[in-house]
């Protein structure tokens, strides 16, 4: 390397003058090139003296070879200058490369010696600064020379054998950045004495530019008593550079796992994620580090015995990583440990559709149980159910018991995943089991209108005629969620069209429920009794009417269901269909059909009463029109407009209409009339109707209570201002004055009626009457 020396002298010589620092570097790049070993520890020096900043470095350090970063630093020095160059000799190249450095500087002196002229040149500038550092640095000869420094307060002094460094300080540097840089220096290479007197003065987590601490470099390089060292003195173990990597992952990359087992003994995390989501063994495993993965495996195995998590096999599991999983299974894994959440890896595997993982735990004996069976039906993964039951055959394993596989056979079918319903069927999951409410797959499949499973378990030979602890047949499962192709295959099969189920209903009245006129026609085409009647004495025509079904209504009428048939409480379909809160045109076709405006429940209740009592004005005047009762009674006296006032419905005006203002005096068992009910009530717009109509004022029930009494009662303010002002002069019923002095059969007027309560409601109705009786202004 050194044998062009005379061709470097000549070339000084001819010049006749000291050569400057950037012209030793361009004359000798090839020796420096290759002489350079140490390029990283050179780099940091360089960043310390600021002659290279921290993202030249990381640059240079991307470079594959030695050779090539060193001879990408030269470049960057010959374009900074002869400042930058000097300092590139000394002090960095005298500490990272002493041998190579005294060499330079014995072929710089022996130019000086030719030439006799040290100003600024390089030799000058070494001898000058040579003079400034104390200890001994062997020269060419072998002799070892002692330099005196002139120590500048802050600096920090730093014994090494029989010789001493001073380090010092800067005008351009911070004071802490060369004692970072040798002390780094130290961690690298192992020197374990330098490295104690350094610490001396040093915290012990700092962290250099790429926040790596002096634990990270003793880990990365394997220096195992520099580990033992900083822990001793209270090394964070969990500190993470800015790649994410703990001083665990950076022994881990490098395979060192005598020093891995110091820093996991230590209680370093093995599960810390780097930023891109590795852990320790993940680079230990990329590295083919396998005692390392051994190591960290049985470790883990350890601490999941106090506290579980997210091992390094469900992470795996997570991430398809299928080859790490193997290496972990052959390193000691235990295949079906569970996480904090109860769950094997496999259920991981199946959940992200990581089929290669998967099979790779299979094959290593994975149990499949009910939940990772739940998973792949849920997430619809025939290819992965198929994959349990082949794997499971291979082994000679079975993949549930029989409770589970049914389970798992229920969840299939609530999903209508026909595939895994098949696979479980085969698999040994029984076709006609039942669950805790009783539901066979079948059953359930019917509910739920699942026709694709309804198939393959007619095909796998489900029974048809199951039924449930009400006596719900599958017919009546299927009529109800409007399944038609279900309840097609039924009848096809012969199951009975009118077999009763819960109340004694047949599928003909759970269609009629819901609305399904499709399915009503198929079940009446298949035999089923139009005009069959439940325990509750219902028909499907009542059932309809109540929900106000159009189209299964006419399906039924025209199917000559018979609307005169009465149920349970005497109600004819024309009576739900007015009670039901649906609109008039279901009244209207059972009118059309000659259903009996005027039949009377049990309680003698028409259809006119019930619409009344709802508010249905339509219904009213479709009945009204069909000649209905105005004036019918029910069992307690009261008529549709006793029932109209009462719920102060605008229906009132319609009764009142064909009535010709007559009924205003009807009065039922209580001899209350329209008026009382309105007053009591306090349905104001109502009572003014009736008075309109002609109804009496002062007209009296069977507690001599007058309307007046009854708004008094109730505090209904508004009705009573009605009621006082009614009668007066210039009003259209003057002559029907209100009786202020009316007494009850008590001997109560309205105004003391008011003041037995105190309510302001009821204190303003009091003012109110006083007002009017002159009794106050």
């Amino acid at each position: 390397m050194w044998n062009n020396v005379k061709g470097f002298e000549s070339h000084a010589a001819s010049n006749s003058k000291n050569p400057y620092a950037v012209d030793v570097i361009r004359t000798k790049r090839r020796d420096l090139v290759y002489g350079i070993s140490h390029t990283e520890d050179l780099l940091n020096l360089l960043v310390a003296e600021g002659v290279m900043t921290t993202a030249r470095r990381s640059i240079v350090l991307s470079i594959r070879t030695h050779k090539d970063q060193n001879s990408r630093v030269l470049d960057i020095l010959e374009a900074r200058g002869e400042r930058a160059c000097r300092k590139f000799f000394h002090p960095c190249l005298m500490l990272a490369e002493p041998e190579l450095y005294q060499r330079i500087k014995t072929y710089v002196r022996s130019m000086n010696e030719q030439v006799q002229d040290n100003r600024r040149q390089l030799i000058g500038y070494l001898l000058e600064r040579d003079c400034e550092w104390g200890g001994k640095l062997t020269d060419q000869t072998g002799t070892q020379r002692t330099y005196t420094k002139r120590i500048k307060k802050g600096s920090s002094v730093t014994k090494k054998g029989s010789g001493t460094i001073v380090l010092a300080t800067s005008e351009h540097t911070p004071a802490q950045s060369k004692p970072e840089s040798l002390i780094y220096m130290a961690a690298r290479k192992g020197d374990l004495l330098l490295l104690e007197e350094l610490l001396k003065d040093s915290d012990i987590n700092t962290v250099n530019s790429s926040k790596e601490t002096l634990l990270h470099v003793a880990a990365e390089n394997g220096h195992l008593s520099i580990a033992e060292l900083l822990i001793q003195k209270g090394a964070r173990l969990d500190l993470q550079n800015d790649a994410g990597h703990t001083a665990l992952h950076r022994a881990a990359s490098r395979g060192h796992t005598e020093l891995m087992k110091t820093l996991v003994k230590a209680g370093a995390p093995i599960h810390t994620l780097d930023l891109k989501g590795k852990t320790p063994i993940h680079l230990a495993a990329e590295n083919r580090h396998l005692k390392s993965v051994k190591l960290l495996v049985e470790e883990e195995a350890r601490q999941s015995e106090s506290h579980r998590q997210n091992m390094f096999l469900h992470m795996t599991a997570m991430e398809d990583d299928w080859r790490l999983a193997e290496l972990l299974l052959q390193s000691g894994a235990t295949v079906d440990a569970l996480n904090s959440h109860n769950k094997a890896a496999l259920f991981y595997a199946v959940k992200e559709s990581n089929e290669k993982t998967m099979t790779v735990l299979l094959n290593a004996g994975a149990k499949a149980d009910y939940d990772v069976i739940y998973e792949a039906i849920n997430l619809h993964q025939e290819s992965i159910l198929q994959l349990f039951f082949v794997q499971t055959t291979a082994n000679a394993r079975g993949v549930l018991n029989k409770d589970a596989l049914g389970s798992a056979l229920f969840s299939a079918v609530r999903m209508n995943f026909d595939g895994a319903v098949s696979a479980l069927i085969d698999s040994g999951a029984d076709v006609n089991m039942r669950d805790g409410r009783r539901y066979t797959p079948l059953l359930l499949s019917a509910e739920l209108g699942h026709s694709e499973v309804f198939s393959v378990l007619v095909a796998k030979n489900a029974k048809l005629d199951a039924t449930l602890s009400d006596l719900s047949s599958a017919l009546h499962l299927a009529a109800r969620s409007g399944s038609k192709p279900i309840v097609h295959t039924l009848l096809e099969k012969g199951l009975d069209p009118n077999i009763k189920g819960a109340k004694g209903h047949t599928p003909l009245h759970l269609a009629a429920q819901c609305d399904g006129p499709d399915i009503t026609g198929l079940l009446l085409k298949g035999g089923a009794q139009v005009n069959v009647v439940g325990q509750d004495g219902l028909t499907p025509l009542h059932i309809a009417s109540m929900q106000g079904h159009t189209d299964t209504v006419i399906q039924l009428l025209h199917n000559k269901a018979e609307p005169g048939v009465k149920d349970r409480l005497g109600r004819t379909a024309l009576h739900w269909a007015a009670f039901s809160q649906v609109d008039s045109c279901v009244v209207d076709l059972l009118l059309s059909a000659k259903a009996d405006p005027d039949a009377t429940d049990n309680e003698k209740k028409t259809p006119l009463h019930l619409a009344a009592m709802e508010g249905k004005v339509d219904v009213a005047i479709s009945l009204l029109s069909h000649r209905a009762k105005r004036r019918a009674r029910d069992m307690d006296g009261s008529t549709p407009l006793h029932y109209a006032a009462a719920g102060g419905h605008s229906v009132v005006t319609a009764l009142l209409q064909p009535l010709n203002n007559k009924g205003t005096e009807d009065r039922n068992a209580w001899r209350k009339t329209p008026l009382h009910a309105a007053a009591e009530k306090g349905h104001d717009s109502v009572a003014l109707r009736l008075l309109e109509a002609g109804a009496k004022i002062n007209a009296t029930d069977h507690n001599k209570d007058t309307p007046l009494h009854c708004a008094a009662r109730g505090g209904h303010h508004k009705v009573m201002k009605i009621l006082v002002n009614w009668g007066q002069a210039g009003n259209v019923g003057w002559r029907n004055k209100a009786n202020l002095q009316a007494k009850n059969n008590i001997g109560k007027t309205p105004l003391q009626v008011a003041e037995t309560k105190h309510t302001p409601e009821h204190e303003n109705t009091a003012i109110l009457l006083k007002r009017k009786m002159f009794l106050m202004k």
